[in-house]
């Protein structure tokens, strides 16, 4: 083999261990049957969300993933596979892939990487079905919120029993003053 073939592939292998040490989520999908237009909307669905989604050669993506420790995974390369790489939210890329499979049957979900461990294909489906991370964020902070609230309504009634009290001690020593 020539050297620069030979580089050329180290350089595809070293891309690929970049992007799975790099990734929140992975997700394997065979892609077969799909049209060049439906490929596109997938790319540009996934493009807008930041994941990575690209073809490589099985045997680039075998010598990657044994690499990074997930032989376990290389089980699944078989037939013209393509993997996205969730860079930001994991949710995303669960998203993309489960809502896309749903329309599109061609598409079919192989297998997952999450937090660096190999995920059921119903794991990614139950991702898919969580809100998106401002979504859940928003009702984190909005738990947070509701018991500083109910704190500060506890102490307002508290004050305002206190100057009822005080005003009505005032009012009575008027009232005796004045008699």
């Amino acid at each position: 083999m020539k050297e620069n073939v030979l580089n050329a592939k180290k350089e595809i292998v070293s891309e690929i261990v970049e992007n799975i040490n790099k990734s929140e989520a992975i997700i394997l999908v065979e892609y077969r049957g799909l049209t060049v237009e439906q490929l596109t909307d997938l790319r540009k669905k996934y493009r807008e969300k930041n994941v990575g989604y690209k073809v490589y050669k099985n045997t680039m993506m075998n010598l990657a993933f044994k690499e990074t420790g997930h032989e376990d995974f290389t089980e699944h390369l078989k037939g013209p596979n393509a993997v996205a790489f969730g860079f930001d939210d994991p949710v995303e890329v669960a998203k993309i892939t489960h809502n896309f499979a749903k329309e599109n049957d061609k598409l079919v979900i192989k297998a997952a990487i999450l937090d660096g461990k190999i995920i059921e294909i119903e794991k990614i489906k139950q991702l898919a079905e969580l809100p998106s991370r401002e979504v859940l964020i928003a009702q984190v902070l909005g738990g947070l919120n509701a018991p500083i609230s109910g704190f500060a309504s506890v102490l307002n009634q508290t004050l305002s029993k206190i100057v009822y009290a005080l005003n009505a001690v005032k009012e009575k020593k008027e009232a005796e003053g004045a008699a």
